[in-house]
């Protein structure tokens, strides 16, 4: 189900997919006949349709949400994160179902891949209810970065990507869903609401399992989350944070302020 996924190219083709797999799964395991969980083979990275047009980080133009064409470049924006998302789930499904996890793992990461694919569609749907839709505009290719440099460690993949990045969403959110209210444009107000509601989470399931590999190898999260981003992120983290709704997702402040400074240096 997951490779299936990872290997479909079309972002509402790849979120159909996505959906039916995770109504699939659930109703197996409603139904008491949790399917075999198996190994797979991920590809390295998952398969995108021709548009957008993938930039460096640095090469992407400028935001302007002041302006219906910023807000239009915001809306876009999303829509690349939550396709992303959608394949960052799956592929956490697939890449690692060699390690004994219990099943709520599964659970957990299939309902967030769901989540993110109907996230996805929200986003589409306000893009076309603009005349325009996803790959119109150009988008960042930096996004896989997290899930290459962590393939190899679970641990680390919790880390960085729920975590971390999708951490990050909880607090830039709030902004936006005011930008667009500030403009009128209910659609994109109540579909972003469903976003903020459900990513906390997603952050919420990151800290879960980490924490629970944490337990079965007796290491202390805290500094073990540390090593960690500092090793696969390459950046410190920057405030300000949603404290309330990081705490909701089981992310203490002591978890995350330390690493809004560079590392000392040992010398």
């Amino acid at each position: 189900m997951a490779v299936e996924v990872l290997t479909t190219a079309d972002g509402r083709a790849k979120t159909a997919l996505s959906r039916r797999h995770a109504a699939a799964w659930r109703a197996a395991r409603e139904a008491d006949d949790t399917p075999e969980v198996g190994t797979a083979a991920p590809p390295d990275r998952p398969a995108r349709p021709d548009r957008p047009e993938l930039l460096d980080p640095r090469d992407v133009p400028r935001r302007r949400p002041g302006s219906a064409t910023g807000r239009l470049a915001l809306l876009h924006a999303v829509a690349h994160i939550e396709l992303n998302a959608v394949d960052l789930h799956w592929d956490v499904i697939a890449r690692f179902a060699h390690l004994p996890m219990p099943v709520g793992f599964y659970d957990d990461w299939v309902q967030a891949a769901d989540e993110e694919s109907k996230h996805f569609n929200l986003m589409c749907d306000c893009l076309e209810a603009r005349d325009s839709h996803y790959g119109a505009l150009p988008a960042h290719a930096g996004m896989w970065r997290a899930a290459e440099d962590t393939a190899h460690d679970l641990q680390a993949r919790l880390a960085v990507v729920p975590m971390v990045l999708e951490a990050r969403g909880l607090d830039v959110t709030p902004g936006m869903i005011d930008i667009f209210r500030k403009a009128g444009a209910d659609d994109a107000v109540a579909a972003l609401e469903t976003i903020y509601a459900e990513e906390v989470h997603h952050v919420a399931y990151g800290s879960k399992w980490f924490h629970f590999l944490c337990g079965r190898e007796n290491a202390d999260p805290k500094p073990a989350f540390h090593a960690l981003v500092r090793r696969y992120f390459h950046a410190p983290l920057k405030p300000p944070f949603n404290a309330e709704k990081r705490a909701e997702a089981g992310l203490p402040p002591d978890f995350y302020w330390p690493l809004t400074e560079p590392p000392a240096d040992p010398a």
